[in-house]
This record gives C-alpha cells, sequence and structure tokens, in this order.
C-alpha cells in the first residue's frame, strides 16, 4: 500500500508539474525524469535488464503514435492517447514474451537506434505562443492529475517488468501538451537517452544495492540531461 502511495504522489506531482510550465523543453525534460521509475524499482523487487531499455522504447512509441494520430490524423486526443496506449501494451507484452532480455546487446541497439534518430529527425520546432483562452487553475489541474494519477497507478500494477516504463504521467500529460505534442515528442526522444544512461547504470551497480545503484543511475541521468540543455538554443 506504501508503494502505491508513493507512485501515485509521484505521478500526481509529475503531471501538475508539466501542467505548469510553459516552454516545451522544459516540459519534456520534467517528464523524462525517472521518478515513477525510481518508486518501483525501489519499492518492488524488479531488477535491471534489457527489457526496461526496451521500455524506453516504449515510451517513445507512445508519444510518437499519440503525436501522429492527433497531429496528423485528426483524432481526438483522448482517442490518440489510448491508441498510444495499446502501442506501448503491444510492445510490452512482446518484451513479456521475450523474457529475459539481454542487457548490453540491448543497450548497444537501443543507444545507436537513439543516436541515428538524434541525427535524423529534424530538430524540434520552437513551440507556437500560448493563447489567450482561459486556462484550469493550478488547484483544478492538482485535482485532475490526481484522479487520473490514481487510475495509472492500478492499472500499472497489472505490467509485471514493464510497470517500470509504463508511461503513469504520459497519458495525462499529452492530452495537457496537445497544442505542442509533436515537439513535446522530439524533446522527448532527446531527453529520453538520459533515461537508458539511469537504466545502464542502475544495471552496472544493482549487485552492491539498490540505493547505489539508484544514485548512480540519478548522477548518470543528471549527466546527460546537463549535456542537452547546457547549450543555448539556437
Amino acid at each position: 500500500m506504501a508503494s502505491l502511495l508513493m507512485a501515485f504522489t509521484a505521478v500526481t506531482l509529475t503531471v501538475w508539474g508539466v501542467s505548469l510550465i510553459r516552454p516545451v523543453r522544459w516540459r519534456a525534460l520534467v517528464y523524462s525524469l525517472p521518478i515513477p521509475i525510481t518508486l518501483v524499482l525501489a519499492t518492488t523487487p524488479v531488477e535491471v535488464d534489457g527489457s526496461q531499455v526496451l521500455g524506453v522504447v516504449a515510451l517513445n512509441l507512445f508519444f510518437a503514435v499519440t503525436a501522429w494520430l492527433h497531429g496528423r490524423r485528426g483524432w481526438h486526443i483522448v482517442l490518440a492517447d489510448l491508441a498510444g496506449v495499446v502501442a506501448y501494451l503491444a510492445l510490452s507484452r512482446l518484451v513479456a514474451v521475450l523474457a529475459p532480455v539481454p542487457f548490453v546487446p540491448v543497450l548497444a541497439a537501443v543507444s545507436v537506434a537513439w543516436i541515428a534518430a538524434a541525427v535524423l529527425l529534424p530538430p524540434p520546432a520552437p513551440s507556437r505562443p500560448a493563447e489567450p483562452a482561459a486556462r484550469p487553475g493550478a488547484l483544478a489541474k492538482l485535482g485532475a492529475a490526481a484522479s487520473g494519477g490514481l487510475l495509472m497507478v492500478a492499472i500499472g500494477r497489472y505490467l509485471s517488468g514493464l510497470v517500470v516504463t509504463f508511461p503513469y504521467a504520459g497519458v495525462l500529460v499529452v492530452i495537457e501538451a496537445r497544442r505542442d505534442l509533436a515537439q513535446f515528442a522530439r524533446h522527448f526522444t532527446r531527453n529520453s537517452i538520459g533515461l537508458v544512461a539511469f537504466f545502464g547504470a542502475c544495471h552496472a551497480l544493482q549487485s552492491h544495492g539498490k540505493p547505489v545503484a539508484l544514485t548512480a543511475g540519478w548522477l548518470a541521468h543528471a549527466s546527460c540531461a546537463l549535456a542537452l540543455h547546457l547549450r543555448r538554443p539556437r
């Protein structure tokens, strides 16, 4: 029960925090922070292997499918959101069938794929100026995030090892970021190398205990975030 409460709190605060940030690049950075991931790893017996690295790929698939269906095909954001979840679950099921997944080959393949995506994908376009339409207040956003967070945590309990990377907050974040979803997805693709580094450090040091592994994971993630965001954006 305590782990569920912590996961619910983390999801709620992440969604609420993202909803209060206007620049898309910083929204994507906040969402890429491995907060729910850390809580799940710290409070469950799940060990890091190649499946969690593939979970980062599934997260990117979730955002790509949602952005494409909503932005290119004109689907309602809720339907596009649900389709993204289905895509994530389909890839998760494939990973479960292949388990156990070796870590080093998957890490190498995903790292090469990230470099290719960073080179081939166009850079994120600047977001449009915010429209003057009325927006829900901070407390209203907090209430909506809490309601959705409770549902997401309840669903995530049934995802086995891929519970670690299930887009708890992302299901709600894409609705909040729907006006700039394509840019958000591209920024998240860039930031996801931090999650790959997080799992790499955790896997390398998990034999020394989870506190050591998670600390190393956060340091690896912070190093990637600094490398990506210290540059002045063009």
